[in-house]
């Protein structure tokens, strides 16, 4: 299997959307409005395009997956801190478990850093995102802005102990909750 991570452009909105539908279709933990969230982030001021990114097969003429960090904040009274979100990746079920997903995320982990963000967040599973050096959000004192079990809501430092010292609430931005 020959995937190539890309840059996303404008002209795959509409195919990668569907590919985000797709892929969230049968998950039990889903509204089924992933894509309607990547729709909405691409509109707001906290979308990074070099962090769009999607995977396409081996003759470029499929997306089978895509994912989409963007900013956030880690507010604690008057401090506030930039950091990313992970969300959605998403990868179409045939494609998923063949390693597309790890492919994504680590591509886009790595753009992150090379883009000087210092930090990244994300609600996923437990036993998955660990693989990448993410850890419990709590071990930095970092919540999440609603009741989540505190296994899901992890942080990773992409730059060397860049959320040292940092605590708060995690403020993702209107879009997310629209």
């Amino acid at each position: 299997m020959n995937i190539t991570i890309r840059k996303e452009q404008l002209h795959d909105y509409k195919m990668t959307e569907e590919v985000v539908q797709r892929a969230f279709a049968d998950m039990e933990i889903s509204d089924k409005k992933e894509q309607e969230l990547v729709a909405r982030i691409r509109q707001a001021d906290v979308f990074i395009p070099e962090l769009s990114l999607v995977a396409t097969n081996e003759n470029d003429t499929e997306i089978v997956g895509h994912i989409l960090l963007s900013k956030i904040k880690i507010v604690s009274g008057i401090q506030s801190v930039e950091s990313l979100a992970l969300a959605p990746v998403a990868v179409l079920p045939e494609y998923q478990n063949k390693g597309v997903g790890k492919m994504l995320i680590l591509k886009a982990l790595q753009k992150a850093k090379e883009l000087g963000y210092s930090s990244v967040v994300v609600l996923g599973h437990p036993r998955y995102y660990p693989k990448f050096g993410f850890k419990a959000a709590s071990n930095w004192g970092i919540q999440a802005p609603f009741e989540v079990p505190d296994e899901v809501f992890m942080a990773l430092e992409l730059q060397g102990n860049a959320l040292a010292g940092v605590t708060g609430i995690v403020e993702y931005p209107g879009v997310f909750f629209e």
